[in-house]
């Protein structure tokens, strides 16, 4: 079976592409196509070694960061590949819609989406150009009609498979498609391994890009109220007078360590406090996942993926008013001692890489002999 694997792009490391590497590892020697890789980018060099093919429109739109204000060229990247000569397409769609490809009349195509586009569906976005009115205005148009083509394109797909009940019920909603939850996959054995001689410290955490609806400036005002550390790993994404500005918000009780990679990341997670996540209806949110896996409790808003992974009273506590106040409230009452290491382990464990890999493997199976859904 000859297997292409289509990611939106490759630049920043986060969720997408640990989906996308395991992907890879499933399908070694499947070609990667993309809208454009920038080399030496998070992304770029955890892919070096890999067969990637990018779009013609490919040094254009990554100049600058063009690919988000000429996002109207998403239907023209994605048209024109053509992967007629594959039995297999697995699409990692999210930002960039990341579907619409030429296939052959027997080319499955199975679609993992991360969740549809947030910015064409009024959820909140990391990057927030509404704030600006020729943005705006430039949106409505351009949204308008890459909505039609992100349901069109939808149509062409044979299965869905989506990372969380809360984009299932997306996907159902704006695509009116049904779809296979396969959550996708932690580093939970090797996370636990590395450890597992950890105490906790005195600090809080968040790992995150460094970029707004993220809670980031929340936590921040938090740690400052209660006179408590926080730290923030991640690197700095989107538009950079954002990340600095949050950088700017810091404070003696904030510290950001930028990027952290394996064992490092690791680490910050088994010696912190507690774990607060802390978006608004995250899609799905590895990042506790990885907390607990850890043996860490986590501290998280009331909502979207969080609802999946945590579980409250056992590995963590929620709060369910978005605000600096409510924040500080749940902070000083949380009392992360009162968790067991074990259960945050064996809860992480539901969504280890493993299970991912192995209920992959038997969808695609299943779905090959099924036929078009």
């Amino acid at each position: 079976m000859r297997v292409a694997l289509v990611h939106d792009y490759l630049k920043e490391y986060g969720g997408a592409e640990r989906v996308l590497w395991n992907l890879h590892e499933l399908y070694p020697e499947a070609p990667i196509y993309t809208a454009f890789r920038v080399k030496d980018s998070s992304a770029g060099r955890a892919f070096a070694g890999c067969q990637i093919i990018e779009s013609r429109l490919a040094p254009l739109i990554k100049h600058k960061n063009l690919y988000s204000p000429l996002r109207f060229l998403a239907p023209l990247i994605w048209k024109s590949f053509d992967l007629s000569a594959f039995d297999l397409v697995i699409a990692s769609s999210s930002w960039y819609i990341t579907r619409g490809f030429r296939v052959g009349s027997k080319t499955k195509v199975v679609c993992y989406c991360h969740t549809p586009p947030r910015y064409l569906y009024g959820f909140e976005t990391s990057i927030e150009w509404q704030r600006y009115w020729p943005v705006r205005l430039y949106a409505l148009v351009v949204n308008h009609f890459l909505r039609l083509y992100d349901f069109g394109s939808a149509q062409k797909v044979d299965y869905f498979v989506v990372n969380s009940e809360n984009v299932r019920e997306r996907v159902k909603k704006f695509y009116r498609r049904q779809a296979k939850v396969i959550y996708p996959p932690v580093e939970v054995e090797k996370i636990a391994a590395v450890t597992k001689n950890d105490r906790p410290g005195d600090y809080w955490l968040i790992v995150s890009r460094v970029v707004g609806a993220k809670g980031i400036e929340m936590a921040m005002e938090a740690a400052k109220r209660l006179k408590v550390k926080l730290k923030v790993v991640g690197e700095p994404a989107g538009l950079r007078w954002q990340a600095r500005d949050l950088q700017a918000m810091g404070s003696e009780y904030v510290e950001f360590t930028g990027r952290a990679f394996d064992d490092e990341l690791y680490h910050h997670y088994g010696r912190c406090r507690g774990f607060l996540a802390l978006a608004k209806d995250e899609d799905f949110g590895m990042t506790p996942v990885e907390a607990m896996a850890a043996g860490r409790p986590v501290l998280a808003y009331r909502g979207g993926g969080y609802l999946e992974t945590v579980a409250e009273g056992k590995t963590g506590e929620f709060f369910a008013e978005y605000s600096v106040d409510k924040l500080v409230e749940a902070m000083r009452e949380f009392k992360p001692d009162s968790y067991s290491a074990a259960d945050c382990r064996r809860q992480a464990g539901k969504f280890s890489k493993e299970r991912f890999k192995r209920e992959m493997v038997s969808f695609v199976k299943g779905s090959a002999r099924a036929g078009v859904a």
